[in-house]
């Protein structure tokens, strides 16, 4: 019997093996492809950020075979990205661009959130038309901003603010052009109009997921609605509302489109965050190895972030498991 017993347990762990790799086997092909395309480029991207590589200085052929690179640059790159004037100034603007529109579009969508959860006639077409900017092409949501909304010829807001300056006798109201005397809040603008939906339907989620039972007892021991929602609703949207900041978070540090649509970083610099830095340092400057070392660094706090996002969606699910 003694004798038998490995025997078995081993046979009973192959098989157990076995069948883990039957069933991650349909999911093979689908790993190996998102290495081959994310994979294998952020690994050459590292490689290209040690080399001090600009297509428009003569050098050696690189690594690659093709383009020219002067020397190894090894981590000079990346002390340039966080000591040079210019990028530290694209990281304060990242930072100060995504959490202004992290903290107005969450603060927004929870406001639109609380109000889809209560029931009105219309319900269901005013959810449609809140969702709608969010399914909008961020370059057509740009250009509507831009032309249609902050142009100072024959844009919205200087239509309007004109129109209430001659309810009140005047001949013409103030010009205002918006890019060119607010830049950030101009972006800011647009951005919080686009992701404002995305936040809301995942705090409406949250709001629809309370348990009905402790929102009756609320009702029974005579809470007013501002208690029900400082003590019960509240605590259970926070795991919700860390989700939205995280995911959005992470969506907008990787804004491109309206700042290169609206601003195009100006006035001066006043605008420009890492993403488009990166682009500038890439197709303007054509210095190769910077743009790799600040993408870098932009995946690799886009990796940190989203570890939290992970972790936050995974207790997500294991509380809801658990009822």
């Amino acid at each position: 019997m003694s004798a038998q017993a490995p025997t078995a347990h081993t046979s009973g762990h192959t098989m157990s093996r076995g069948e883990r790799w039957r069933r991650r086997g349909p999911l093979l092909p689908a790993l190996i492809f998102t290495i081959v395309i994310t994979q294998i480029p952020f690994l050459l991207t590292i490689a290209i950020s040690t080399l001090n590589w600009n297509v428009l200085e003569p050098g050696e052929k690189n690594f690659l075979g093709m383009g020219n690179y002067s020397s190894f640059a090894w981590f000079d790159n990346y002390v340039t990205v966080f000591t040079d004037t210019r990028l530290r100034h694209a990281v304060i603007n990242t930072v100060v661009l995504t959490a202004s529109v992290v903290v107005l579009s969450s603060l927004l969508g929870l406001g639109l959130a609380v109000l889809l959860d209560r029931k009105f006639r219309g319900r269901g077409v005013a959810r449609t038309l809140l969702i709608a900017p969010f399914l909008v092409m961020p370059v057509a949501s740009a250009l509507v901003w831009k032309h249609a909304l902050y142009n100072p010829d024959y844009g919205l807001f200087n239509g309007v603010l004109n129109w209430v300056w001659q309810l009140f006798g005047a001949d013409q109201g103030p010009v205002i052009d918006y890019v060119s005397k607010f830049p950030m809040p101009a972006v800011i603008a647009a951005l919080v109009w686009q992701w404002t939906p995305f936040m809301m339907l995942i705090l409406l989620a949250g709001l629809q997921s309370q348990p009905g039972d402790v929102l009756e007892a609320a009702k029974i021991d005579r809470a007013d609605g501002r208690q029900t929602f400082r003590y019960i609703t509240l605590p259970h949207l926070r795991q919700y509302i860390e989700l939205s900041a995280l995911l959005g978070s992470i969506y907008v540090l990787q804004t491109f489109d309206a700042i290169f649509t609206i601003t195009q970083g100006g006035p001066g610099s006043a605008t420009t965050n890492l993403p488009y830095e990166i682009y500038l340092t890439m197709f303007r400057k054509y210095e190769y190895g910077e743009a790799a070392a600040a993408g870098v660094v932009v995946v690799i706090g886009t990796i940190i972030v989203a570890t939290f996002a992970l972790r936050t969606i995974s207790s997500l699910f294991t509380e809801e498991a658990s009822r």
